[in-house]
């Protein structure tokens, strides 16, 4: 039975490496931070300086994190052996379902394994045939996912353009359907881009659609209080639906959430598939992520800290020649094109002691290979300089500076 499809899979496999296409796994021997210790697949372990890690904020190997963990643990025990509505919903999960509606100025949160299933598990309950969801066409995966297992129309817009945006919106209307979603992400992970918020809000208005903002590369820096896109773009109350993780900025274990109008999470508690048939979050998660809030909002130095160390870094880069995307976030998009470039570049550069990771097809569209640096609260000044004169050493190797 085996026989015909492993000869299949083992020649995908095999073209794959021949494009420059196979991802490899690096093992890491360490706590998360800013420099941790990486295995190779000689068996040699080196210390090197992390620039593609979600940990924003530099909570992922904090002992504080760790220490929260453990006491949750130790109080509420390893976890819960039940899905929510059954005997899984402790005390823990609805106390951080409440403070994260209050981070965010919502009515009420819903929390669920992972941020994929928030995403996943949110437009079906609440869309049917007769309903249309409005995206853009560089949201995650987790949203396109989301949308194909709902019945709800289907209309793409161009990346963060109104225009475009405009005129799927009409369609939909002309089309005679009855809610529109318009999904976007906040941070859009791959380019570093904010989505242009206040457009899409006064969009909806003109409409009459409901905005859904997928801010997991926002949540915990990006903002005056660090609540993400709405609160960056001083729209919070506009905005009905979040959806973010708990494995980025706000800890970088795992775990997401929806947060929203009332009925919203009302109704997704009770026909959301991910959140009624998957095991409710591990109270150690749950325990930290309330610590992780705690320190989000008592700690404006530590939320400024990764946007001015990316400011930094992208003014460096940019002086040595190399083509970035724009971005105001804490990611940054160093764009070479050709898909095997990126992949030896960022090997080259974990040579040289800087841990990053060339993104190709079917990540990013063909032709448009990147390395993405992502900076954290962790990283230090020499860190940062140091990162750049790597990349430029590279560069001048490969010789694409010209």
């Amino acid at each position: 039975m085996y026989g015909a499809i492993r000869t299949h899979l083992a020649d995908e496999l095999a073209r794959l490496r021949e494009e420059g296409l196979y991802k490899e796994e690096r093992i890491i021997t360490s706590p998360q931070g800013a420099e941790i210790t990486v295995r190779g697949a000689d068996g040699v372990q080196r210390r090197v300086v992390n620039f593609c890690a979600n940990n924003y904020l530099g909570l992922a190997g904090d002992p504080v994190m760790a220490g929260a963990a453990a006491a949750a643990m130790e109080q509420r025990g390893y976890g819960y052996a039940s899905v929510r509505f059954i005997c899984g919903t402790s005390d823990v999960h609805r106390q951080l379902e409440g403070e994260i509606a209050r981070f965010l100025g919502t009515d009420d949160t819903v929390l669920y394994a992972a941020a994929f299933d928030a995403n996943g598990g949110v437009f079906e309950p609440l869309l049917g045939p007769e309903d249309a969801i409005v995206s853009d066409e560089l949201n995650h995966a987790s949203i396109i996912d989301g949308i194909r297992l709902c019945k709800a129309r289907r209309y793409r817009y161009h990346h963060a353009d109104p225009v475009d945006l405009r005129r799927q919106l009409q369609q939909a209307r002309d089309d005679g359907t009855r809610f529109i979603i318009i999904a976007t992400d906040g941070v859009f992970s791959m380019d570093g881009d904010i989505a242009p918020l206040p457009d899409i809000v006064a969009l909806a208005d003109e409409y009459d659609a409901l905005v859904l903002v997928d801010d997991c590369h926002a949540h915990g820096y990006l903002g005056p209080h660090g609540g993400g896109t709405p609160d960056y773009w001083g729209l919070r109350d506009k905005v009905d639906i979040i959806t973010g993780t708990l494995g980025k900025a706000l800890g970088g274990a795992s775990g997401g959430f929806v947060s929203g109008r009332q009925e919203i999470v009302d109704m997704l508690r009770q026909r959301s598939r991910p959140y009624l048939f998957s095991n409710t979050l591990a109270p150690a998660i749950a325990g930290a992520s309330l610590k992780a809030l705690e320190i989000v909002r008592d700690d404006p130095e530590r939320r400024r800290r990764p946007l001015v160390l990316a400011e930094r870094l992208r003014t460096r880069l940019k002086d040595a020649g190399f083509d970035l995307l724009p971005s105001e976030t804490a990611i940054i998009a160093v764009m070479l094109y050709d898909e095997p470039t990126a992949l030896e570049m960022a090997s080259r550069l974990l040579e040289r002691g800087v841990y990053v990771i060339g993104f190709a097809f079917p990540v990013v569209p063909r032709g448009k290979a990147r390395i993405r640096v992502q900076v954290s609260a962790a990283h230090r000044e020499d860190q940062i300089d140091a990162a750049a004169d790597a990349f430029a050493a590279v560069a001048r190797e490969m010789d694409l500076l010209g």
